[in-house]
Order: C-alpha cells, then sequence, then structure tokens
C-alpha cells in the first residue's frame, strides 16, 4: 500500500484504503487519513456546520463542491498577489509542507496522472504538490491553476519555467509494483 501525500491546497477518517480498480482511483480529499507536517498552517474540512473558521470567501461554495464540502489550508494569508510572500509559510516550491496522507492500495503498476478539482479564490492560492511513501517526484511538484478563478476547476498542468499556468500531463506518479 502506497500513502500519497498532497501539500498546499487540499475531517473524515477512512479506516480502510482506496483501492484503485482498472488503472483509476478516485479520492475525495476531505477523506484523508492523516495530516503531517502542519506547523504553521492546518487543513480543514469545510462545509456548511464549519464555515464559521473560514477567512476567505471559498465557504461560500461548499454547496457545489463534490459531496457538499472540501479541504481548505488556513490561514489562508496569500491570496493575491499584493499579499505578503512568506516562504515555507503561505508559499512551497518545495513539497513537505502542511501534508494531507491517503492510503491507496494499487492492484496495477503503471503511470497515474493526477487530476485535482480546486476552488481558488485568487490569483496566489492556487497550487500543490503530490508524491508517494514520503517521496515527492519531479513529475509530482508544483500543480498549478490560473484558469478557472472563483469557481470549482479540474486540472493537471504543472508549473514550469516555460509556462507558469503549467503544461498538461506533467502531473503523475510512477507506481512500479503491484502494493
Amino acid at each position: 500500500m502506497h500513502t500519497l501525500p498532497f501539500i498546499l491546497s487540499i475531517l473524515f477518517s477512512l479506516q480502510t484504503p482506496f483501492v484503485e480498480k482498472n488503472g483509476y482511483v478516485e479520492v475525495e480529499a476531505e477523506a484523508f487519513h492523516r495530516q503531517s507536517q502542519s506547523t504553521l498552517r492546518n487543513w480543514y474540512n469545510t462545509d456548511a456546520a464549519t464555515t464559521s473558521i473560514q477567512k476567505d470567501h471559498a465557504y461560500l461554495e461548499h454547496h457545489t463542491a463534490s459531496h457538499v464540502s472540501f479541504v481548505e489550508i488556513l490561514p489562508d494569508t496569500r491570496v493575491t498577489h499584493d499579499d505578503e510572500l512568506q516562504p515555507g509559510i503561505n508559499f512551497s516550491p518545495e513539497p513537505g509542507l502542511s501534508v494531507l496522507e491517503y492510503e491507496i492500495e494499487f492492484t496495477t503498476p503503471g503511470k497515474y496522472y493526477v487530476w485535482v478539482r480546486a476552488y481558488s479564490t485568487g490569483t496566489e492560492d492556487n497550487g500543490l504538490h503530490v508524491g508517494i511513501d514520503g517521496l515527492w517526484p519531479d513529475s509530482g511538484k508544483r500543480m498549478q491553476w490560473c484558469e478557472g478563478k472563483n469557481e470549482w476547476t479540474w486540472a493537471s498542468k504543472q508549473r514550469t519555467e516555460a509556462n507558469h499556468c503549467g503544461e498538461p500531463e506533467r502531473i503523475f506518479l510512477q507506481i512500479e509494483e503491484k502494493l
């Protein structure tokens, strides 16, 4: 079994892992198994009952989220380019800060593209990293959203030097064996 950590974007605890079937795995972000590396910011499940802890306006959109809830990292201190950039606090070009972990059982080895549906409220709250078993492959770093502000948007793009808004088909995890 692999543990898939997600960072900087994305509280129910499940007792069983998610299971891949026919080369696909579907995971709801709010169904993470553990939260780790959270010292200055934490992930919160947001739904109609938890809107009082929110700082920004994303909580207004819980009713349009899948299963009427989502996860949000707080405090959200860099929503626009004018907000102070604090490396290691509200900006992390490297993964491993404020991690959500998901237990996933893979039965089919191969390349798994990672798609995430996110709600970005500003120009700067628009990225995350994905990894596996505590490792952060280059193919999982700097997932980026530029389009779809203030709406739920599916994406699988990696921010690169050539394209700040991300290049498609570059965010994936390689599963080498059945686990």
